[in-house]
């Protein structure tokens, strides 16, 4: 009889805990997500570590704003498309910077296919990612002036709306 879907990931987690050790890090799972929070300046180390357990691609690079914190939590998702049994197991790799000068490292050499996903996060954010290549605006017009949108401090312009 196999294992069970739990037991898995608490030997994957097991796995990539053992590939990280002497790192500080926190792991926890919850479903089929392993989460791994660590030290910005840790990043890259732990993102080549991860590579090398066989996660081989980003999913999706998010980001989410803490403005009492004055903190923006950068979340990488990634995943297997070599393991099948990584396949079916998602990494959310976190990390907090400042707001007030969010510079992070990035992982396009490591996972080209955060390409986009970080050129997203620094637009919609304002999060500048060290080492890309091509940081320049994806989606919002080349006239947009103003906060990063996804900041909490971003406000919705209600010209010709009476309060």
């Amino acid at each position: 009889m196999g294992l069970s879907s739990e037991n898995k990931i608490e030997d994957i987690a097991k796995k990539i805990a053992q590939s990280l050790q002497g790192l500080p890090i926190e792991i926890s799972t919850k479903d089929e997500i392993i989460t791994v929070n660590v030290k910005h300046e840790n990043l890259v180390e732990v993102a080549k570590k991860l590579r090398g357990v066989g996660f081989d691609h980003v999913k999706s690079v998010t980001a989410t704003d803490f403005p009492e914190q004055k903190e923006l939590e950068v979340i990488y998702h990634v995943s297997s498309f070599g393991d099948l049994d990584l396949a079916k197991v998602i990494v959310a790799l976190k990390t907090r910077l400042s707001s007030d000068d969010p510079r992070i490292s990035s992982l396009i050499e490591i996972w080209p296919s955060s390409k986009y996903s970080e050129r997203e996060q620094h637009e919609m954010l304002g999060i500048v990612f060290e080492g890309h290549p091509e940081l320049e605006r994806l989606l919002l017009p080349e006239d947009y002036e103003g906060p990063p949108p996804l900041r909490k401090e971003f406000k919705v312009k209600t010209e010709g709306i009476q309060g």
